[in-house]
């Protein structure tokens, strides 16, 4: 089987879901910025793939309209940077769009590359008390 990374798609066994598995990446995952996204991840996730979860609130975006539109756009992003990533464990990310504008994708698009390039320079395990 090809490593999910090379491959350009994004298929359902690379989201994030279910209680315990979401619950564990915000307790225990790392939080960062890139651009207009806030994102967390966990390494080691115990899954054979990198699972991801995108969120933008309804708090900046009233209508569903828009928040779907930005999370094709992110989703999208990441299907075309996934190969970035270098670790040899696989991780949990959550990218959670922070920004009261509507982005283009190609401001999105380098938000994401740099949190994956952040990502990749990160070494070792971290604790829940290293948020920020």
């Amino acid at each position: 089987m090809m490593d999910r990374r090379l491959s350009q798609t994004l298929d359902k066994e690379e989201r994030l879901c279910g209680k315990k598995d979401i619950s564990r990446l915000l307790s225990k995952g790392r939080f960062a910025s890139a651009g207009c996204l806030r994102y967390c991840c966990l390494r080691n996730n115990g899954a054979d793939c990198d699972r991801i979860m995108v969120s933008v609130p309804k708090k900046l975006f009233r209508r569903a309209v828009k928040r779907n539109l930005l999370k094709r756009r992110i989703r999208e992003s990441f299907r075309l940077q996934k190969a970035a990533i270098t670790a040899d464990d696989h991780m949990d990310i959550m990218f959670v769009y922070s920004s009261k504008e509507m982005l283009p994708f190609s401001d999105i698009f380098t938000g994401v590359g740099t949190a994956i390039a952040d990502m990749n320079t990160q070494t070792g395990k971290r604790n829940a008390n290293d948020r920020g």
